[in-house]
């Protein structure tokens, strides 16, 4: 009974120490395996580093004003007898837009022309009499005085009739008209908005820091939006000389000529002014930048060598130091030499010494004034 019971914990151990040896000879096997696996080459985009000039420039968003902008508004109560614009339509200085019922001051003027009448017949009586010496200087200064009394009060009755004519102050676009025909309008009541749009005043504001860089004088270029391919250029006309003290920033405003009335009072434009000479500088896709706390880098493809000494296409990490944006493209101060190899797309999933497979078939956007085409 004990030889049997030996016998089986032999069998046991034997089995034991074979299914042991089959399982190290694998383990053993698979870390062989793993030490020697090279990961696939991964498949990136990539552009050579290139030097390119470079315009310094400030960066602002800005509101649209009008150099003449003006709400038309009845200056004297009265009602609207003939209306002569339509809403939208361009006008010149001058035009009569709207015109106020006025028969009343007409009949008042009427008989004051005919006291002015009366009064100039009278003095010129009195001149006569004054000569000859019948009448006295006195009676004759009277006479003078109710003239100019009569001639007066027609020149006030006139006035009052030519102010219930609103004429456009200067020429321009009119707006949507704010009264129709036959209505009563009180005494500043709003007729219509008049903007002339042959030029426009663009304000932004500059951060304290780079205010020293502008003149007035200097160009700028503005866009209602990103997508307008041609943007619209005008000249600082003035700066602030005051530093707003919440957000330290002074208020700057330029002049733009705007052609066709791209722009609109009430807008919000993109600004750029160049300031100072251009620089050579290092562009890159923004795509081609590894964001991150620690630091920016980009990753540089290079001719490496693998644990056999074997040579294969890798990328090495290398961070840089960014300078200004424009449109897709970003600028490197240091970190990159020209001619180099840069990865452009697919940098999230690269670490240093990645194999990788170049595909330039589809390459990542890179204009410094991007179109984009949902716009």
């Amino acid at each position: 009974m004990n030889k049997r019971m030996f016998q089986m914990l032999v069998l046991v151990l034997a089995f034991v120490a074979v299914i042991g040896y089959v399982k190290f000879q694998q383990i053993s096997g698979a870390i062989t395996a793993g030490k020697s696996y090279a990961p696939p080459p991964e498949a990136v985009t990539t552009t050579i580093a290139a030097t390119s000039a470079w315009a310094s420039t400030i960066n602002s968003v800005g509101s649209v004003a009008p150099v003449q902008g003006v709400t038309l508004s009845a200056d004297l109560p009265g009602v609207v007898e003939r209306i002569g614009f339509e809403s939208g339509a361009r006008v010149r200085e001058g035009d009569a837009l709207v015109v106020l019922d006025a028969r009343q001051e007409r009949a008042q003027l009427a008989s004051a022309q005919a006291q002015r009448d009366l009064a100039k017949i009278t003095l010129d009586r009195q001149r006569k009499l004054l000569d000859q010496t019948v009448i006295p200087q006195s009676d004759y200064d009277i006479a003078a005085a109710q003239f100019k009394q009569a001639d007066a009060a027609v020149l006030e009755i006139e006035a009052s009739i030519g102010r219930k004519t609103i004429r456009a102050p200067f020429s321009g676009i009119a707006g949507i008209r704010q009264v129709n025909l036959g209505q009563y309008v009180r005494s500043g009541d709003p007729i219509v908005p008049l903007q002339s749009l042959d030029r426009v005043f663009v304000n932004f504001a500059v951060p304290q820091q780079r205010i020293a860089q502008l003149r007035v004088g200097d160009v700028v270029a503005a866009a209602a939006d990103s997508s307008a391919r041609e943007r619209l250029s005008g000249r600082i006309t003035a700066i602030n000389p005051v530093v707003d003290d919440a957000t330290r920033n002074v208020q700057v405003q330029a002049t733009v000529a705007n052609r066709g009335g791209a722009l609109r009072p009430g807008m919000y434009v993109s600004v750029t002014v160049a300031v100072g000479a251009k620089q050579k500088v290092i562009a890159l896709p923004a795509s081609a930048i590894n964001f991150a706390p620690y630091g920016n880098s980009v990753f540089i493809v290079e001719d490496l060598k693998g644990p056999g000494g074997a040579t294969y296409r890798g990328v090495r990490q290398q961070f840089v130091k960014l300078g200004a944006s424009q449109g897709d493209l970003v600028a490197i101060t240091d970190g990159v030499k020209a001619g180099q190899v840069v990865v452009t797309s697919g940098v999230f999933k690269l670490r240093t010494s990645a194999a990788v497979t170049i595909n330039n078939s589809v390459q990542p956007s890179a204009s410094a004034n991007p179109q984009p085409q949902d716009n």
